[in-house]
């Protein structure tokens, strides 16, 4: 089949891409793939991320290419730096995504999609010394379903996503996997929504849910976001994030910013 350039969606319709590189909301992973490819088409793209909170710095560089809108793969390395201490914890990210169903605004029935995300801390010293039962790699396991309701709302278009994650995995992976508290993979349920104000801009929240399997309190997630699409080969989202106790460190909020690129 031919390589073709991937402009076969609406603007908007293929998301963002989140902390972990998989196409999706800032912190929750979609059913949408990451790129504009219909079936004829694949499409290829990169993403930086940056999230700073009271304490902690997470960066993260991402790559992702979408084939055939059916399978999405993706890459992205996740730096956490905990300030003041001179400490970088590396973790990097491989994903798989594959469409089971559906079309995100023309299907009766939302998109439905199921994933993986393979993690591997490059250093376990941290994961090791809080108690992680795993402080090198572990996989998370998810499916997605995410539906575009075109003026659903006021006349704007609306978008929702329900996305039921199996992990193990301490505050992503970054503090390892499992813990004193839970060794066992735990159903962790993640959703979003939002509001195509216009073509180009969006605004919504997302939520996720997380384990507690070290016992340091790991809260769930929230962010309220704004994004804006000027077109199809670039996004920039801007985000106010909600991350509670990180490492027993409480109140982490700040801010949330990732540039998207469509490269083809």
């Amino acid at each position: 089949m031919p390589c073709v350039a991937a402009d076969g969606k609406l603007i908007g319709t293929a998301g963002l891409t989140q902390i972990e590189g998989s196409g999706g909301g800032g912190i929750v992973p979609w059913a949408t793939l990451a790129g504009y490819d219909s079936r004829e088409q694949i499409s290829a793209g990169a993403t930086l991320s940056r999230v700073d909170v009271d304490d902690f710095r997470l960066s993260m560089l991402g790559a992702s290419i979408s084939l055939y809108d059916k399978v999405e793969v993706s890459i992205a390395q996740q730096h956490f730096e905990i300030k003041g201490a001179g400490v970088d914890i590396k973790q990097n990210i491989v994903g798989l995504k594959y469409k089971l169903y559906g079309d995100v605004v023309y299907s009766e029935w939302p998109q439905v999609s199921v994933g993986m995300q393979y993690k591997h801390l490059e250093d376990s010293a941290v994961a090791s010394s809080v108690g992680a039962q795993n402080s090198t790699s572990g996989t998370d396991f998810y499916i997605a379903a995410t539906k575009v309701h075109l003026g659903a709302i006021a006349g704007f278009n609306a978008v929702w996503n329900l996305t039921a994650r199996a992990t193990k995995a301490n505050q992503m992976g970054i503090l390892g996997f499992g813990g004193p508290q839970n060794n066992d993979y735990e159903l962790m349920l993640e959703a979003s929504a939002g509001i195509l104000f216009s073509r180009h801009i969006a605004l919504g929240l997302e939520y996720r849910q997380k384990p507690d399997n070290l016992g340091l309190g790991e809260d769930d997630w929230t962010d309220y976001f704004v994004s804006y699409i000027p077109s199809k080969h670039i996004n920039l989202t801007l985000a106010w994030a909600k991350l509670g106790s990180i490492a027993g460190a409480p109140g982490q909020d700040g801010l949330y910013l990732s540039l998207n690129g469509q490269l083809w």
